[in-house]
């Protein structure tokens, strides 16, 4: 079985978010399937120590609109794992992935590039193509638009994956003429039309032969108004093909017995040595130094859809409590400098970094007694499922894939993984996080209940052999 995985990021090419790890570990663990899975993204102006180890397939043309874009196509390996690029300089030699003028323009061309490439894949001749997110939504539209009558075209599959649905490529119709295709065909609301605008995700949702997203209850969440930002109407008529698949995490990346970027590697016969990492990153930080005072750890995009703004209904009563907190993260002015106030009025207990640092968030959940994670919505979240992975409770709200993956702590049964809270409150929140903590206070639970979650499974084992199911459903 041959699969192309379509994403706009892949580790450790390009890494923006929680897809440009799934991009590269799930393919990992269904190439160990004996898949013959291969990824294709966007050649960037990737690191020198990449470039010499591509090779060239092909030059090749396509079209926006009316006009002719040269494109090449590369092709590399990375831990035994085969990548192909797609080139072409004007578009997509640069260093930021998003967050363009013209990234409607350049997705709507690496959507049309990757169509056309499937042509030039040496001795690959893909069953299947699994695309992820908006920017590789259109690759199914022009599938079905240009090639089906193409032989090598006419028994590949599609399926498309949901990470995030509040992010959904949506551009005025003014975007349309990029697309060169019919508008009578396609811009209505069975597929393209998005109100007055397009939708690339839309379409995708409506013409993949089948669509996952990254969570069971993710999915049965999306099916509702409140979650599916406009899109629950396309949903439900697809519903009996759509899946939710949670997510997992490379088990070698986030590993606490070798991970490189933290202070001391640990594992549960050494766990004390969790308490040097802490230490040592509470000096880091310029905190007090004091393996007692619990400390707390955020790992995440600064926005309201990550519970941000009820973090900071309870930030005077966070910092008048006996903890520390160490935030690592970017994302609305807000509260960026919401956090920059308190790290200045409490330089000994809130730890900060605006940006993001990949080696600091792992020593954040290499030192941290808890992990938070409030969130509005969450597709499935990767960051609880890391922070067990090294010992860090995580405190979250009971939605989307967080609710999949953590159940709350019962003190009288000892059953559950972490501590959650069900209204999107800030009283809620509150209470959870001095529930947790009157667990710290009691050690023998504690050092349990961490002692029980470190053990949690959260490979990619269960979900890749969930996704090869699926793919030989298809086929």
């Amino acid at each position: 079985m041959k699969v192309l995985f379509v994403t706009a990021e892949a580790y450790p090419f390009m890494k923006v978010g929680g897809l440009g790890d799934v991009s590269y570990a799930l393919p990992k663990a269904l190439r160990e399937t004996g898949i013959d899975i291969r990824i294709i993204m966007p050649k960037y102006k990737i690191n020198n120590k990449y470039r010499g180890a591509f090779k060239k397939v092909s030059d090749f043309k396509t079209y926006i609109g009316w006009k002719t874009v040269n494109c090449s196509l590369w092709q590399g390996e990375e831990q035994g794992i085969p990548f192909y690029f797609i080139e072409n300089e004007y578009y997509f030699n640069r260093d930021k992935c998003y967050g363009h003028i013209d990234d409607n323009e350049r997705f709507v061309l690496f959507s049309k590039a990757v169509a056309e490439s499937v042509k030039y894949l040496e001795d690959f001749q893909p069953d299947i193509i699994h695309c992820n997110d908006w920017h590789s939504a259109l690759v199914i539209l022009f599938i079905k638009a240009f090639y089906r009558n193409i032989p090598l075209y006419n028994k590949l599959k599609t399926i498309f994956t949901i990470h995030n649905i509040a992010y959904q490529g949506n551009f005025g119709k003014d975007t349309f003429w990029m697309l060169g295709i019919e508008e009578e065909a396609y811009f209505n609301d069975n597929c393209l039309k998005h109100y007055e605008g397009i939708s690339f995700m839309k379409s995708a949702i409506a013409l993949a032969d089948y669509v996952t997203t990254v969570s069971k209850s993710y999915g049965e969440e999306i099916l509702r108004a409140e979650y599916s930002w406009g899109l629950e109407g396309i949903l439900k008529k697809r519903k009996k093909n759509l899946k939710g698949i949670v997510n997992g995490i490379d088990y070698e990346a986030y590993n606490p017995k070798t991970d490189k970027f933290i202070f001391d590697n640990y594992g549960l016969e050494d766990f004390y040595k969790k308490e040097q990492n802490k230490t040592k990153l509470q000096k880091e930080m310029s905190l007090e130094e004091d393996s007692n005072i619990p400390l707390l750890g955020i790992v995440s995009r600064l926005t309201d859809q990550k519970g941000l703004d009820l973090i900071e209904d309870n930030m005077e009563k966070i910092m008048a409590m006996n903890i520390q907190l160490i935030v690592n993260g970017t994302g609305y002015e807000s509260y960026e400098k919401m956090f920059k106030y308190y790290n200045k009025k409490y330089p000994k207990k809130l730890g900060l970094n605006i940006g993001f640092n990949h080696e600091l968030a792992q020593r954040i959940y290499a030192a941290s007694d808890f992990i938070l994670v409030p969130s509005r919505s969450e597709a499935c979240g990767l960051t609880q499922l890391i922070a067990m992975r090294y010992g860090a409770l995580p405190i979250v709200r009971k939605t989307g894939g967080l609710k999949d993956t953590v159940k709350d702590y019962d003190v009288y049964t000892h059953r559950g993984n972490g501590f959650v809270f069900e209204n999107y409150d800030a009283v809620e929140l509150m209470d959870t996080i001095n529930r947790a903590l009157r667990i710290f206070g009691d050690r023998t639970k504690f050092e349990k209940l961490v002692g029980r979650v470190m053990e949690v499974n959260s490979s990619w084992e269960k979900p890749a052999q969930e996704y090869k199911k699926l793919y030989e459903s298809l086929i």
